[in-house]
């Protein structure tokens, strides 16, 4: 049996999103050729989240 592991991304601002994508191809990749599986969980986090909405973090 194959381990999995939970990634939380939180890919924040400015050049976070790029960042973070090209870090999420890196770890598929890893998790195909070495079999293991991958969960994302992502999350709207950082300053541009808190312009748009005015809260820095959700309830709950």
């Amino acid at each position: 049996m194959s381990n999995s592991y939970s990634i939380a991304v939180i890919p924040g601002d400015g050049t976070g999103p790029e960042v973070v994508r090209e870090g999420m191809k890196v770890l598929e990749s890893a998790s195909e050729r070495f079999g293991f599986k991958l969960n994302f969980s992502h999350y709207d986090l950082g300053g541009e989240r808190y312009l748009r909405t005015g809260e820095t973090l959700p309830d709950g």
